[in-house]
């Protein structure tokens, strides 16, 4: 047999040789033994059985599982190079996928005013002025500042703060402050000015402009087209500076076990993470979106310029807003909030545009994502991707050739916190995918029922809702609005209690641990299209898990929150080392 492009046949024994070189498996490069391990293969949705899938030993090879077994039959295929790990007994399991996650934002939070878990507006005032005290950026006069986390919910007097507040601190720089969930910034006296918006400025649509009861000011604005009048005026991160802030997210990701993220950053950070992998210094595998606004042509542009079958970065869906939050009290409702009845929360699209824009990029082959809190914004993106699933499906678009068949579209509603009751049977219609972040319970429980009502509690963060209907329940955690930590999200899946486990929220929305680790592993591989590369710890897997000071299937869920990683292995390879770890490399017995 002669094979192409060649000019004389290879001798028979060679190609023999060659033949069977090939179908040889490469030998281990590194053995895990003396564990007990989680591989997830079993696992399943609507499962609510102990927790099966253990075996003792792994072998990995180039950035895979080669095998899962005994400690015997995985020595067997031991090499004299093979690097050995005794894991002492220790609980390992497949990395956790994180479903929704906003890294950039979260790095650039730690290098600005972090604000995260400020108990009041004096701590977060003095954190402000601890930063212009110290950090060499505040020292130019003029200079913005920035920053993220504050959340008045938590605080004593539950009153958001004003541009005042901000003057009083501020020492003339312009400066501006997200809220947690990034619906809702202040602004104080002199980012105002320079954004020139006025007590008269109107409203753009998709956001508001707080004034108080004489039409001044408040400095409160709400929601990405309001907020943007300001952004325009901030000069943006260079890209050092936006490496700096991947890799501390990164890092935070990688402490907690998170080894892969579908994330929701700017084009220009997307670069930045690209010049990390050719650098060699990308450890965390990212999904990148895409903005559904962006116009299609340029998506096109951005999807062909960088392969989508790499490992480790490529671009995923395109994400659009449909709405705001609920503890902006910005997500769109169907009825007015119980607790500000003038209120129905801020929709950011007429359906009908809505319909186009997102018919025009499923026909290009875009898997679509929608942001949609509210229970009039989960309708709307539900009418949305239902004409669009039709038109991408249909054999006479002009670009036919880009859609996927049916089945593998998967769409993605990101949040679905709040639904009409009849919306459940049309995700499980639609085949669309509810990415949620079981963590944002355990905050918002707080006030969540004030805002909906009890009838409508009933059907907010209705995980075991979505499972009963047979929809695909991916979990993340909406990073930096939450910790990246996914043990609170697993905590808050099964116990929906607060973190004292002093409260419990709609407590039949409860899942299993089986069902919520299968929902931050495997269904958010799936969301991804990844699920036959990660989630698992079998042959052909991506060699993605980790190392646990705890078995978290058998401990009270109350220690599930002060679970600690001891490491974290990405591709076969150990990215993130704990002080605590107690695990040793040895030397395999003869």
């Amino acid at each position: 047999m002669t094979p192409l492009h060649s000019k004389s046949p290879l001798p028979a024994l060679l190609l023999l040789a060659t033949t069977l070189t090939a179908q040889t498996p490469a030998p281990p490069d590194t053995i895990y033994l003396h564990g007990n391990i989680l591989t997830g293969t079993h696992l399943r949705p609507d499962d609510t059985s102990n927790i099966p899938d253990r075996v003792s030993a792994l072998a990995i090879s180039h950035g895979h599982i080669l095998a899962a077994g005994t400690d015997a039959a995985i020595l067997r295929q031991k090499a004299p190079q093979t690097r050995i790990v005794d894991l002492h007994g220790a609980f390992v399991m497949p990395g956790f996928n994180d479903a929704h996650t906003h890294i950039a934002a979260a790095g650039q939070q730690k290098l600005a005013v972090d604000l995260d878990g400020a108990t009041s507006l004096a701590d977060m005032q003095q954190r402000i002025r601890t930063y212009i005290a110290t950090a060499p950026s505040a020292a130019t006069p003029g200079s913005w500042l920035q920053g993220g986390g504050w959340d008045h919910t938590v605080w004593p007097t539950k009153l958001l703060p004003t541009r005042a507040d901000l003057d009083a601190v501020t020492a003339g720089h312009p400066a501006v402050f997200y809220r947690v969930d990034g619906h809702i910034v202040v602004a104080n006296s002199a980012a105002l000015v320079a954004a020139g918006i006025s007590n008269t400025t109107p409203d753009p649509a998709g956001g508001k402009i707080d004034h108080d009861a004489n039409g001044v000011l408040t400095g409160i604005v709400r929601e990405t087209p309001a907020i943007k009048l300001i952004e325009a005026h901030i000069p943006p991160p260079d890209l050092t500076t936006r490496r700096q802030a991947l890799n501390l997210a990164i890092a935070d990701a990688l402490s907690h076990g998170v080894t892969s993220v579908q994330d929701n950053s700017d084009w220009e950070d997307f670069l930045a993470l690209e010049e990390l992998e050719r650098a060699g210094k990308l450890h965390l595998r990212v999904s990148e979106w895409l903005a559904f606004d962006t116009p299609l042509a340029i998506l096109k542009v951005r999807r062909a310029s960088h392969p989508a079958d790499d490992p480790l970065l490529h671009l995923g869906m395109l994400k659009g807003f449909m709405d705001g939050s609920l503890g902006s009290r910005t997500a769109a409702m169907d009825q007015p909030y119980t607790d500000d009845p003038s209120n129905s929360g801020i929709p950011r699209y007429r359906q009908q545009d809505l319909n186009q824009m997102a018919s025009e990029r499923a026909a290009a082959g875009f898997q679509l994502g929608f942001h949609a809190i509210g229970d009039r914004a989960n309708s709307y993106a539900l009418n949305a991707l239902s004409a669009a699933e039709q038109v991408a499906t249909s054999a006479n678009q002009p670009d036919s050739t880009a859609v996927p068949a049916p089945a593998s579209l998967r769409f993605r509603i990101e949040h679905a916190q709040v639904l009409l009751p009849a919306d459940f049977d049309r995700y499980a219609r639609e085949g669309i995918i509810a990415s949620m972040q079981p963590s944002h319970l355990l905050t918002d429980m707080n006030w969540a029922e004030a805002r909906l009502g009890p009838t409508r509690a009933k059907y907010s963060y209705a995980w075991k809702t979505f499972l009963n209907h047979h929809v695909t329940l991916a979990f993340g955690t909406d990073y930096p609005v939450e910790s990246i930590n996914p043990f609170r999200g697993l905590y808050s899946a099964i116990t929906r209690q607060n973190e004292a486990g002093t409260m419990t929220y709609q407590p039949q929305e409860k899942l299993t641990l089986n069902q919520a680790i299968y929902a931050y592993t495997q269904a958010s591989a799936f969301a991804e299209f990844r699920e036959h590369q990660q989630g698992r710890l079998e042959p052909g897997y991506m060699a993605d898990f980790i190392v646990l000071d705890r078995d978290i299937t058998t401990v009270p869920s109350q220690q599930l929150l002060h679970t600690q990683v001891l490491q974290t292995i990405v591709n076969g390879e150990v990215v993130f080392t704990s002080q605590k770890l107690v695990t040793h490399a040895a030397t395999a017995p003869k």
